[in-house]
């Protein structure tokens, strides 16, 4: 659980990436990682980005805020099936300092760097005990902002 030695083959400089392993408990029906256990590692992963900031769960009860997913695109690009190691990268790809941020992940075999996922996450801020849209606490201003690195490459890719 950390950000990566090297960018390497992800599709973004300076991940942060959270380690996790297919277990029999993941495996549907068919033989393979079911499709929501996909979503509850992204979900895992970024809590483990939120508190390398020194942050928890706590953190955000305490200021009644959190972050919700108001739009979801994924692509489910191959099969992972018991036993796999996987790394879930995360990267904050947006954020407007206020109310809204996004989050885009990428997951890779470990065994031979094959991407098998991808997903982007539109979130907004929420107050935590009326359920509505709020700005968002001085700590998550904090965790949701975009690297320079990351920019420099987002503004890339809208240019081409």
């Amino acid at each position: 659980m950390n950000v990566a030695s090297t960018d390497e083959g992800w599709d973004l400089p300076v991940p942060f990436v959270f380690r996790v392993e297919a277990r029999p408990e993941h495996i549907d029906s068919f033989g393979h990682v079911n499709n929501a256990v996909y979503n509850q590692w992204l979900d895992e992963a970024a809590w483990a980005h939120w508190d390398s900031y020194g942050f928890d769960k706590q953190t955000c009860a305490a200021a009644r805020r959190g972050m919700a997913v108001v739009r979801a695109e994924t692509d489910y690009l191959a099969s992972c099936y018991d036993g796999d190691k996987l790394d879930v990268a995360v990267w904050i790809t947006a954020s407007d300092g206020r109310l809204r941020a996004e989050r885009r992940y990428q997951i890779r075999r470990v065994d031979n760097g094959k991407t098998v996922f991808r997903s982007n996450w539109k979130l907004v801020c929420f107050n935590l005990d009326s359920g509505k849209p709020a700005r968002m606490s001085a700590e998550l201003v904090a965790h949701y902002v975009v690297k320079d690195q990351i920019r420099d490459v987002l503004e890339q890719e809208a240019k081409i």
